[in-house]
């Protein structure tokens, strides 16, 4: 029989390593490069920083497969609870949300492309190109938010069954259910009233910390053996 404690522990690891990559391109890249609202400074950010854009690309590629490794091991965690509300886990956190960061790395491309201005782009003039640059960060960040709405979803399943796993404390698969309404919430705010949000996102991010709390609890303390009467066929 495997062992809940070490299944547990395999996937708050390989959890933790999405949680260490994925704020790389999320969060520092554009609060060190981008000036919000200025495609030339922006632009000569990103030809002057090469590198650590380039670092934020296979941040987002490792963040997209790491994102399969975490559903799979979280599945495999909770597979005797619920299998068809594992699998979903598996759908909703991974299978949906890997290819839009694939392709977001493609809108990164782009940008540092026009962004270092290569001979065979000088049909376009230097405005021109810093304004495509904007225009491909842009794209990146609206990936982002249509990514919100999974990365909302999938906790719903995943709260779910920490609750009714009994073998991790409820009050985190309460506090993923919340964050998983806040992830939704804000993902539609940057669909439909893009102004408002990072008020928004001021409100939602302490829910969203209930993944890290996940994190962290599934690596130091893994998850106590479960009671054979709450396993499924």
């Amino acid at each position: 029989m495997e062992s809940t404690k070490r299944n547990a522990r395999v996937a708050g690891f390989v959890y933790l390593l999405l949680g260490v990559a994925a704020p790389l391109r999320l969060v520092y890249i554009p609060a060190t490069l981008f000036v919000r609202g200025n495609a030339e400074a922006t632009a000569a950010n990103i030809a002057a920083h090469e590198a650590l854009f380039r670092a934020g690309m296979i941040g987002d590629l490792f963040a997209g497969t790491i994102a399969i490794f975490v559903t799979l091991a979280l599945y495999r965690l909770f597979k005797q609870i619920d299998r068809n509300m594992a699998a979903l886990v598996v759908i909703l956190g991974s299978l949906m949300v890997t290819p839009i960061y694939f392709m977001n790395v493609l809108n990164d491309s782009a940008a540092l492309m026009f962004a270092r201005g290569p001979d065979f782009l000088s049909v376009f003039d230097k405005p021109q190109r810093d304004a495509l640059v904007l225009l491909f960060i842009r794209l990146h960040h609206d990936g982002v938010v249509v990514n919100e709405i999974f990365w909302g979803l999938w906790l719903f399943p995943f709260g779910a069954l920490i609750i009714k796993s009994r073998f991790l404390p409820r009050v985190l698969g309460y506090w993923l259910l919340v964050g998983g309404v806040a992830y939704v919430v804000l993902s539609f705010t940057g669909l439909l009233a893009p102004e408002y949000e990072q008020t928004v996102s001021n409100f939602a991010f302490p829910a969203m910390f209930g993944e890290v709390a996940v994190m962290l609890w599934l690596v130091i303390r893994g998850a106590t053996e479960p009671s054979p009467a709450l396993a499924t066929v």
